[in-house]
């Protein structure tokens, strides 16, 4: 099992297989589809002002900078199942939190990533935090009743109790 560090990215089995699958498609039919597209571009004639030409090839650029995004998040994965006890915070876990121990000052939200999970935003209407922002590294492993507290990015020291957590379904 990997170290936990700041750095790690925390997969299901599932995400990482579709991670693995999207990184082996653009590397390979992928690759080759933008390069046809230049090379059919370029057989067009002048450059300078040939659109479909500096269309592929920013289509390429963005492809590249996937790809390495993709082989960055899958080089520091951690693939696993959520853990089987549903009162212990974890990646995937659909959290409640209250603010400063004020019970009708409460936020819900989904510990994780939105890409990782294979979301989007029109799938569900809750906020996703990392693992490894300060709110989620600080409720990480955790449990119902317990209070914690973490640094925000604006240096403030903020106090949350967990009111309840349940593993997130969709």
């Amino acid at each position: 099992m990997a170290e936990h560090t700041q750095e790690t990215i925390w997969l299901t089995r599932d995400a990482h297989a579709k991670l693995q699958a999207e990184l082996a498609h653009l590397t390979g039919e992928g690759r080759t589809e933008v390069a046809n597209r230049i090379a059919a571009a370029r057989d067009e004639g002048d450059l300078k002002e040939n659109g479909g030409y500096h269309a592929a090839r920013e289509e390429q650029g963005q492809q590249e900078a996937r790809i390495r995004q993709l082989q960055d998040m899958l080089r520091r994965a951690e693939v696993g199942e959520a853990p089987d006890d549903p009162n212990t915070v974890s990646p995937g876990t659909e959290v409640t939190i209250a603010f400063a121990g004020d019970l009708d000052d409460t936020e819900t939200f989904l510990l994780g990533s939105r890409e990782v999970l294979g979301l989007d935003d029109a799938v569900i209407d809750l906020q996703v935090y990392s693992p490894q922002s300060p709110l989620g590294a600080a409720i990480l492993g955790r449990s119902k009743g317990d209070t914690v507290s973490y640094q925000a990015p604006n240096g403030k020291d903020i106090s949350v109790t967990i009111v309840s957590l349940k593993p997130f379904t969709g």
